[in-house]
């Protein structure tokens, strides 16, 4: 009869996570609060966040000592498990996903310009095969100023104002 009370017991245990299971959850929500700090006023503004929560978040960002954060990390940790953080999660990744999305339209834009402005005025022709709305006479104004800066050795402020026309172009 005892033997069969040791098995349900056993069972119990099975059932419950692991102590390793329990912190790695716990650092992963302290994780997490800690990637909400990181957010600007408008991003976090996206996220579903406990009135609690975002109170917690604003007063952790007025805390300058290390160990007082330390400390308001892990009270956010603890808030966080008191809650359903997995939209919380999911509003997080997506803003993570279209700022990667902008970082790679940042940079097609960029090498976009680079080859073109390697190309010389034949360049344009590559710009305006991409944007078929700009306006040629203000590109050749701007590459012959970058070639004019370039041979100067002078910074790069003509390339600068390439990338930023193509950049309204583009809605990037």
């Amino acid at each position: 009869m005892n033997d069969n009370h040791d098995d349900r017991h056993d069972d119990d245990l099975d059932d419950r996570p692991s102590k390793s299971a329990l912190k790695r959850e716990m650092t992963a929500l302290q994780d997490l609060g800690e990637r909400l700090l990181h957010l600007t006023p408008g991003e976090l503004a996206t996220v579903p966040l406990d009135p609690r929560l975002a109170e917690a978040l604003r007063e952790t960002r007025q805390i300058k000592s290390n160990s007082a954060r330390r400390r308001h990390l892990q009270y956010i940790g603890k808030l966080m498990r008191q809650l359903d953080a997995e939209p919380i999660q999911r509003a997080v990744e997506e803003l993570d996903t279209g700022q990667q999305q902008r970082n790679h339209a940042f940079q097609r834009l960029e090498r976009l310009r680079d080859n073109a402005l390697a190309q010389g005025l034949a360049g344009i022709e590559t710009l305006v095969a991409e944007f078929p709305d700009a306006d040629r006479q203000h590109l050749r104004q701007l590459f012959l100023q970058a070639e004019r800066e370039r041979k100067a050795n002078k910074p790069p402020a003509a390339a600068r104002k390439v990338f930023r026309y193509l950049r309204e172009m583009s809605d990037v």
